[in-house]
């Protein structure tokens, strides 16, 4: 899965990020609700992560622009207000769910998992190409009935290449997918992966091929 969080508080950001990355998810980070309310008009994420207390555009805000435009997916509101009062506030806006601040990861992560089994019928979770079957929720890959065993950064690449179905997927779009918008990372971070991504592959048929200046697309092989 692909999650957004936004989140002004550096260190609680982060730790945010490296829980939900270490278990295999996609992230993008945003850090003030202006800048949030322009990103989610037009991402790609499956789930969103919004703190309340924003500069420049609070959570609250940009929760109901999101629902007024009748986007539907799962938002955990994080807050640092614990009373009932702010809590059915949240709700009221469009919030799936309200964690209090501070808060344990384990739990993070169990409300996402409870977020994203609620919300399965609006979200693509089995993806398949050739041979190989991409589970979203599991985060695992299976070829010919057997699990590969991937790095997580490896599994983010075949999951963007495996929806692209066939169409070419530029570098730049692989390091958003894999590393988050704005990363600097160099593309041979990405070169490193396909190369290894390639050989397991085409043990099951399939290839990776390079499309010289744009990118990489996942084919039958042959």
């Amino acid at each position: 899965m692909r999650i957004a969080i936004v989140e002004d508080n550096e260190s609680v950001a982060k730790g945010i990020r490296y829980r939900l990355e270490d278990r295999g998810h996609a992230t993008d980070l945003i850090e003030d609700g202006e800048t949030a309310d322009t990103f989610l008009r037009s991402d790609a994420n499956d789930l969103i992560v919004l703190d309340i207390n924003l500069p420049r555009l609070d959570g609250l805000s940009v929760l109901r622009n999101l629902r007024a435009r009748g986007d539907a997916r799962p938002v955990l509101l994080l807050t640092a207000q614990a009373d009932v009062e702010a809590r059915v506030t949240g709700l009221d806006a469009g919030a799936d769910d309200y964690l209090t601040k501070p808060f344990d990861m384990d739990e993070l992560e169990a409300r996402i998992r409870a977020l994203l089994r609620r919300k399965g019928r609006d979200i693509e979770t089995g993806l398949t190409f050739g041979t190989l079957q991409f589970d979203t929720q599991s985060r695992s890959v299976v070829a010919d009935g057997e699990v590969m065993e991937l790095p997580r950064r490896e599994l983010s690449v075949i999951e963007a290449l495996i929806r692209a179905q066939g169409r070419v997927v530029a570098k730049a779009d692989l390091i958003e997918h894999v590393y988050g918008t704005g990363a600097d990372v160099e593309e041979s971070a990405i070169e490193v992966h396909v190369s290894r991504l390639r050989k397991r592959v085409r043990a099951h048929d399939l290839d990776i091929r390079v499309q010289r200046g744009l990118g990489y697309r996942l084919e039958q092989a042959g």
